[in-house]
């Protein structure tokens, strides 16, 4: 016969029980809080970090430089282009009709002063013919006088001649100051270097650029962005035509508080995580430099403390922090992207007004400019040739 033990159920040893785990697990998380505290702090105590920082990057916007309606679009938006590729054709009729106006009047002065140089020669001749005609009468004077002693010639004419001899010396003065008025104008200097030609030859360069640029090229490589160039549109010189960004040189911008900024220097270490690749892609960069100013004085409207309605805004300042070249290769940042950004302030860094940021890259320079000229001196020089007698300097 086998016998039942029933076991009273006790309902204070089950609170007990369940008193103690409860304590164990509360005691658990805290000791796992406080480790993972103790790590974090341990982690980010050298590190003062943002999320107000963004990639910034060269906008580089083409404008038209000379007045024309668009006839062909050479690029779009994302397409990426390289220095000197032409983006955008104008028709240049009115750059055409300039030039030609600029060489015609550099054609006329040209004549002008090869007929100042002709008029002297007529000066010359005139002069010469003056003074033989002064001679003449000097010495039918001479003949007069003698004669009138012995009767045989008038007072009258003898004065008559006296009268015609002033008035051909006066003709010689006055012919002879036309002269050095002519001279003037053309004396000290070649054909090809006449402060008039020199003018002339400006304005042709000046309607040559503009007839150049209706081509309007692109300044840097990059990528294009924000067309706002259309077929037909009329444009002047000033227009935003498009934007181009280089892509291979962007950097962050990153917007501490006052209260980071004590510590932060040039050259330290900097660790960048883009929102848009997420926190397992990690960048790095180095601390550029620091803007010399809070945003707010930079801002279009800056705020008057001085007007008395005052409330206490912890203000931030810009730092720029360089990117890894190779990083960014890798995979390329856009402008304007966010990015939380931290800078490891533990590092001895260089003095807070120094910058190690260089204006060495391509997208600070273009050469696109240098041979616009080109050929201008050549076609100058026929417009010279083709208007005056002979070959000048």
């Amino acid at each position: 016969m086998s016998s039942v033990t029933h076991h009273k159920i006790r309902p204070r040893d089950i609170i007990r029980k369940r008193n103690q785990r409860l304590k164990a697990v509360l005691l658990t998380i805290l000791i796992l809080g406080l480790s993972a505290f103790g790590y974090s702090w341990y982690q980010h105590r050298n590190w003062v970090s943002t999320d107000d920082a963004f990639v910034a990057g060269h906008l580089i916007t083409v404008k038209a430089q000379t007045e024309g309606s668009i006839v062909e679009i050479l690029a779009e938006n994302t397409q990426t282009v390289k220095a000197g590729d032409v983006l955008v054709r104008l028709d240049g009729t009115h750059a055409k009709i300039a030039l030609e106006e600029a060489e015609a009047e550099l054609a006329k002065t040209i004549r002008d002063i090869v007929s100042l140089t002709a008029q002297v020669d007529t000066l010359d001749q005139r002069i010469a013919l003056r003074k033989a005609s002064l001679d003449t009468v000097s010495h039918d004077l001479k003949r007069f006088m003698a004669a009138a002693q012995e009767g045989a010639v008038s007072e009258q004419d003898v004065q008559h001649a006296k009268d015609r001899m002033r008035e051909l010396e006066a003709s010689i003065r006055e012919t002879k100051a036309e002269k050095n008025s002519v001279l003037a104008q053309i004396s000290g200097t070649t054909l090809a270097r006449h402060p008039a030609v020199e003018k002339a030859k400006s304005r042709i360069k000046m309607s040559y650029l503009d007839y150049q640029r209706r081509h309007i090229l692109a300044p840097v490589s990059g990528v294009i962005a924000n067309r706002r160039a259309h077929a037909g549109d009329n444009v002047k010189p000033g227009s935003s035509l498009l934007v181009i960004v280089p892509l291979e040189n962007v950097w962050v911008e990153a917007n501490f508080l006052e209260t980071q900024i004590a510590e932060i220097q040039p050259g330290q270490t900097a660790e960048i995580k883009v929102d848009a690749y997420g926190s397992e892609q990690l960048y790095h960069g180095k601390v550029a430099g620091l803007s010399p100013g809070t945003g707010s004085v930079f801002a279009v409207l800056p705020t008057n403390n001085a007007t008395g309605n005052f409330i206490h805004i912890a203000e931030r300042v810009p730092v720029r922090i360089s990117l890894d070249p190779e990083e960014l290769k890798a995979k390329p940042l856009l402008p304007g992207l966010s990015t939380q950004t931290r800078i490891q302030i533990s590092e001895a860094g260089e003095g807070v007004l120094s910058s190690s940021v260089k204006v060495e890259d391509k997208a600070y320079q273009t050469a696109i400019y240098d041979k616009e000229l080109d050929g201008i001196e050549q076609r100058i020089q026929k417009i010279i040739d083709q208007n005056s007698n002979r070959q000048h300097d």
